[in-house]
């Protein structure tokens, strides 16, 4: 049967990983709103950050489609036979080039430079990292740079806080690691796990949360909130991983994982206006 328009289209959306894609957009749209873009600007940004979204997205499945083949992943469209990987290529191509445009447009030279680094050091966990100990790191340097790209797209243009660019860096391993690790049986199935596969299932999720607790801390030290009320939010989320760790079953530790990531994430919205000092 020839594929329909609207197939098609429902395939590429499928294709670029929509719950990250949609995720990774809002976020750093609202910290751009909150660091004091207007409207337009934060657009601008939003719409530049589904351009790079979507051109991992679609270079991730297109990279993968033998190996989705090879693992039966029938959730992908490329396995469905919805969309052929040449397809995706050409529009993960074109996805690119129109992020890269408007990354100087949004943020100037220095800032746009930030945006097009972050979305090629995601390309370049596709093209080569995905299945290497160094899994992590474009992780790291991608979420490292979000800071950057904001913060030096102001009026006028600023650099980043040390903190703020350390914090998403840790938050961009632990989302990391929490992402991998649902999918490590096909992965290690096909020969192509990454850092998960090699330290395993109990260590990954443990660094996930220490990574994902010092980015909590952090936050909690410098977002606007009585100094009290700080040392109490770290108190219980610090005692609450050590007792997930050590007496939860690893279903428990990666559900936590998953709630200390939600909470750095709205902490981050929250610290968003001191994102420059």
């Amino acid at each position: 049967m020839r594929p329909t328009v609207v197939g098609t289209a429902r395939a590429f959306v499928d294709a670029c990983h929509p719950g990250p894609t949609a995720t990774v957009t809002f976020v750093v749209s609202a910290l751009a709103a909150a660091a004091g873009r207007d409207r337009a600007g934060v657009a601008l940004v939003a719409l530049t950050v589904l351009c790079g979204q979507l051109s991992v997205g679609w270079s991730n499945d297109a990279r993968d489609a033998e190996r989705d083949r090879a693992a039966d992943r029938a959730s992908k469209p490329t396995v469905r036979g919805h969309v052929t990987a040449s397809a995706l290529w050409r529009g993960s191509l074109l996805a690119l080039l129109a992020a890269v445009v408007l990354s100087y447009v949004a943020a100037g030279p220095v800032g746009g430079t930030a945006h097009v680094v972050a979305v090629l050091s995601a390309w370049s966990y596709n093209l080569r990292l995905k299945t290497t100990v160094l899994s992590a790191v474009p992780y790291a340097v991608s979420f490292g740079l979000i800071p950057a790209f904001l913060t030096y797209g102001l009026t006028p243009p600023v650099a980043p806080a040390g903190w703020v660019t350390v914090t998403c860096a840790l938050m961009g391993v632990g989302a990391h690691l929490a992402n991998a690790l649902p999918d490590l049986d096909s992965d290690v199935a096909v020969s192509a796990g990454g850092l998960v596969a090699a330290i395993g299932v109990r260590a990954s999720t443990w660094l996930s949360l220490v990574t994902l607790l010092a980015a909590v801390v952090l936050l909690a030290v410098h977002v606007a909130i009585p100094a009290g009320l700080a040392a109490a939010l770290v108190v219980v989320v610090t005692s609450a991983s050590v007792i997930v760790a050590v007496v939860g079953p690893g279903r428990a530790l990666f559900r936590f994982v998953l709630v200390l990531a939600a909470l750095a994430v709205v902490m981050l919205l929250a610290a968003a206006t001191s994102l420059t000092t």
